[in-house]
C-alpha cells in the first residue's frame, strides 16, 4: 500500500544517512535560527494529541511558528469529535484536509501509521502507546552529537520503565546502527526491555547486558538516559506503586560517574531525578528539551521538501490472522488491514502496526 506523501512513522523507514541529514539541519538551525523563519511561510500544521503532552506538543508548534506557519488541531480529544466516536480514519482524512503535515500523538500502539493510511498531507508520529517516539529519538540523537561530539562507541545505561518506554526503545534502535554501541539496561525483572529490541539490537551488531543496580552500572557510562515509571502504562495502581521510586539519580550516585557522562531524560520527570542533579553540568535534560525545537523545525522542513512516494504498509494480509496485543490499534479500530510481516522465521509474524509477534 502507498501514499503520495512522506510520512515520519518509525525512524527504521529511513536509511541512516537520512537522519544524519535531518540532525546535521538541525545543528544548522540552531546555529542560526534566524535564517530558516520563513521555509514555511503559509503552511499550516495540523497537531492531534489524543493523551497529555507538554514539551512534544509545544516544541512542534514552537517549530512552525518559528518556520513561519501556522498551527491547528486539539490537545484534548474530548473537545473533539473524537469525544463523539470518530475514528482515527475519519478524524485524519477531514483535519488533514486543511493542512500540510500533520503530527498526531496517540496512546495506543500504531495509531500514528493507521492515520498515514488515509492521510491527505505528511504524518509525523510523535509518539504511540508504549511503541515508538522517533522525533524524540532525533532530539536525542541532536544532544548527542552535540554534548557528546559521537554518536558511535558509547555506552549508554538505560535506566526505569523499559518495558513501556517508547523513548527507549526508538533510541536504541537507532543507536544500534552506529558502530561501537553498547548498551546497559537497569530495570527491574518486569520492566525489562522488549525481546525484539534486544534482537535488533544484536541483529545491528551492537551489545546490551541487564542490570538491576544503578549503582554499579554508572561508572562505566558514556551516556546515562533516565526515564520515569509511567502511571498511565500500568493496569492498576498496584502493580504502578510496586515499582515507583526503585531508581532515583541523586548527588551521590552522580559522584560515583565519569566526570565527562551526560544525563538525559526524555521528560517530565517526576522523581526519579532529584533536583539537585540540575546544577550539575552534567544534567543536559533541559537543553535536550530545547534541541528537540530545532530538529523538528529541521523535519518539518525536510518531510515537507520529499513529496516523493512513501510504502506505508509493505507486510501480508493473513486471512482470519489477529494481532494479539491489546494495545495494537488494529484490535481498537477494526476497519484496519491486518498486515504482517516475516521477523527472521518462517513460523513468526510480527504486525507491522505495533511489532508484536506472534507464531503461525
Amino acid at each position: 500500500m502507498q501514499s503520495q506523501y512522506q510520512h515520519l512513522i518509525d525512524l527504521s523507514d529511513y536509511p541512516v544517512s537520512w537522519w544524519k541529514k535531518v540532525i546535521d539541519l538541525g545543528e544548522e538551525i540552531k546555529n542560526d535560527p534566524s535564517r530558516f523563519a520563513h521555509e514555511c511561510d503559509g503552511k499550516v500544521m495540523a497537531t492531534l494529541f489524543y493523551e497529555p503532552s507538554t514539551r512534544t506538543q509545544m516544541s512542534f508548534q514552537t517549530a512552525m511558528i518559528r518556520l513561519g506557519g501556522q498551527i491547528i488541531g486539539f490537545d484534548n480529544p474530548n473537545n473533539s469529535s473524537v469525544a463523539k466516536g470518530e475514528t482515527i480514519k475519519d478524524t485524519t482524512k477531514i483535519v488533514s484536509s486543511y493542512a500540510d503535515v500533520l503530527v498526531i500523538r496517540h496512546p495506543v500502539a500504531g495509531a500514528a501509521k493507521a492515520a498515514s493510511l488515509t492521510s491527505d498531507c505528511s504524518v509525523i508520529n510523535a509518539g504511540d502507546g508504549g511503541h515508538l517516539h522517533p522525533t524524540q529519538t532525533l532530539t536525542d540523537l541532536l544532544t548527542l552529537q552535540i554534548e557528546k561530539k559521537t554518536l558511535s562507541d558509547l555506552t549508554i545505561g538505560m535506566c526505569g520503565d523499559l518495558l513501556n518506554g517508547r523513548t527507549v526503545h526508538s533510541l536504541c534502535k537507532a543507536l544500534s546502527m552506529f558502530k561501537g554501541n553498547k548498551f546497559v539496561f537497569i530495570s527491574t525483572p518486569e520492566l525489562m526491555m522488549p525481546a525484539y529490541i534486544k534482537d535488533i539490537i544484536k541483529a545491528n551488531g551492537s551489545t546490551y547486558e541487564e542490570v538491576n543496580s544503578l549503582e554499579e552500572a554508572i561508572p562505566s557510562l558514556d551516556v546515562l538516559y533516565m526515564t520515569r515509571i509511567q502511571q498511565e502504562r500500568f493496569a492498576s495502581q498496584e502493580e504502578y506503586l510496586a515499582q515507583k521510586n526503585t531508581y532515583i539519580l541523586d548527588y551521590q550516585k552522580m559522584l560515583l560517574a565519569k566526570r565527562d557522562m551526560i544525563v538525559m531524560h526524555p521528560l517530565p520527570r517526576v522523581d526519579e531525578i532529584t533536583v539537585e542533579v540540575d546544577d550539575d553540568p552534567r544534567a543536559k535534560y533541559f537543553v535536550q528539551a530545547k534541541y528537540g525545537v530545532y530538529v523538528r523545525m529541521a523535519l518539518i522542513l525536510t518531510i515537507l521538501s520529499e513529496k516523493k512516494t512513501s510504502e506505508t504498509l509493505i507486510g501480508k494480509l493473513y486471512p482470519g490472522v489477529q494481532c494479539d496485543n491489546p494495545k495494537c490499534i488494529t484490535n481498537h479500530e477494526g476497519y484496519l488491514p491486518k498486515s504482517f510481516r516475516f521477523s527472521g522465521d518462517e513460523t513468526l509474524l510480527e504486525c507491522e502496526y505495533c511489532d508484536e509477534r506472534k507464531l503461525i
